[in-house]
């Protein structure tokens, strides 16, 4: 079995920054694809952006040149830097792993972009 455990939410500015960490525990023998997902109330849950095990990295439209998805590999560990947030990124945000041929979830932190 995986855990996943995500950190780093909280409410900040527009404008402001945020960090979010997700790292897996447990009996890993390899992690291919990592990702993070929004879901906001009454919606389905959506990809933000992706990190594959080589490296490769995809975003959502609307975070592209803003935030940043990066891995430690030794470390099990998947980062979001996510910079100048807007109202609208406010979500609980979600990480996703393929570990050891089988997909994973965290329980979610949420993000409130508020003033």
């Amino acid at each position: 079995q995986v855990q996943l455990v995500e950190s780093g939410g909280g409410l900040v500015q527009p404008g402001g920054s945020l960090r979010l960490s997700c790292a897996a525990s447990g009996r890993i023998f390899s992690i291919n694809d990592i990702g993070w997902y929004r879901q906001a109330p009454g919606k389905p849950r959506e990809l933000v952006a992706g990190i594959t095990s080589g490296g490769i990295t995809n975003y959502a439209d609307y975070v592209k040149g803003r935030f940043t998805i990066s891995r430690d590999n030794a470390k099990n560990t998947v980062y979001l830097q996510m910079n100048s947030l807007k109202a609208e990124d406010t979500d609980v945000y979600y990480c996703n792993a393929v570990a050891n041929g089988m997909k994973y979830w965290g329980k979610g932190t949420p993000i409130t972009v508020s003033s």
